[in-house]
This record gives C-alpha cells, structure tokens and sequence, in this order.
C-alpha cells in the first residue's frame, strides 16, 4: 500500500466509521453472544432475494413466492424455476458466507445486517454487506478481510434456526 493510502485510510476512516454508525450500520455484539446461525427475516434467508440470481444474472433479484424452498429450516425464494433447481442441487454452492451476515463487520469480529445490493462474488462465494460505506471498506481489502471473517465466524456460538 502506497504511503499517500494508508495516509488516505488514516484521515478518512474515522469519518467513515462515524458516517456509517449515523447511516445504520446496525453491528450487533461481539463473539461472546449467541447469534442465530442464519440471518433471517421472519424466516426468511436473505430478506427475500434469489441466491442464485447474484450469480446467473449478476444482479440482486427479489424471489417470487411460487419458488421457494426451505433449506436447514430457513425459506428461501427464487425468481425462476430454473434457480431454484440449481439451488437444490447444491445449495452451498449459492448461500451467502457468514450465515448471510455482514462481510466487513465479520471480519471486525462483530455481526451485522446485510444489505441484499451491496455483494461481492469472490472466488465463487458470494459476500453480502450492510451498506455503502461497509462494502466500500470491505472493498479496500478482499483477501484479508475475508481472511479475518473466516477466522471470526466460526468462534461464534450459534443459536439453532428457529430459535
């Protein structure tokens, strides 16, 4: 990293982290507190939105209530048939990392809401994030980001689905 950047992330991070706090930025407890193993709307994985769709069409796409399908107690729709018989066939293939959680506030060790329009596909995993400024500042650092979530998510106690 440039000397100009870290002197850029210096400066602006602070501000960033404030404007995101004020934006709704919702980060939940550390890893000390149970979290549901699944972010989930009324049951509902990814507020609703197709998995698949972020990797067929390249683009966040609402799920239609005639496709849905229930996966390890979670509901999730799709906006084809055809996704949804490629979701069934390998589900972990299409599922969110982080239990559908927040990619940058996992990889500060905290839980977060997501944003279904602020996504990444890295190396065939789709992340999801909360907002602008976290999917900006996620942005600066994939790999060691991801690296850091990777290392942060498994240290939380999950709460079985439905719970």
């Amino acid at each position: 990293m440039t000397r100009f950047r870290c002197l850029a992330l210096i400066l602006v991070l602070p501000v960033v982290a404030l404007l995101a706090a004020h934006s709704g930025l919702a980060v939940a407890a550390s890893a000390k507190s149970p979290v549901a193993a699944v972010n989930t709307a009324a049951g509902t994985g990814l507020k609703g939105y197709d998995p698949v769709a972020y990797f067929t069409v390249g683009r966040p796409t609402a799920g239609l209530d005639q496709y849905v399908y229930q996966w390890k107690g979670v509901t999730y729709r799709f906006a084809s048939a055809e996704n949804l018989a490629l979701f069934k066939s390998d589900p972990e293939k299409y599922l969110p990392q982080y239990g559908g959680y927040c990619a940058y506030a996992m990889s500060l060790n905290r839980i977060a809401d997501i944003s279904p329009s602020e996504w990444t596909i890295v190396d065939g995993k789709l992340y999801l994030n909360n907002g602008f400024f976290a999917q900006s500042l996620w942005s600066l650092n994939k790999s060691g980001n991801i690296a850091s979530a990777n290392h942060n998510w498994p240290q939380y106690p999950k709460k079985p689905v439905g719970e």
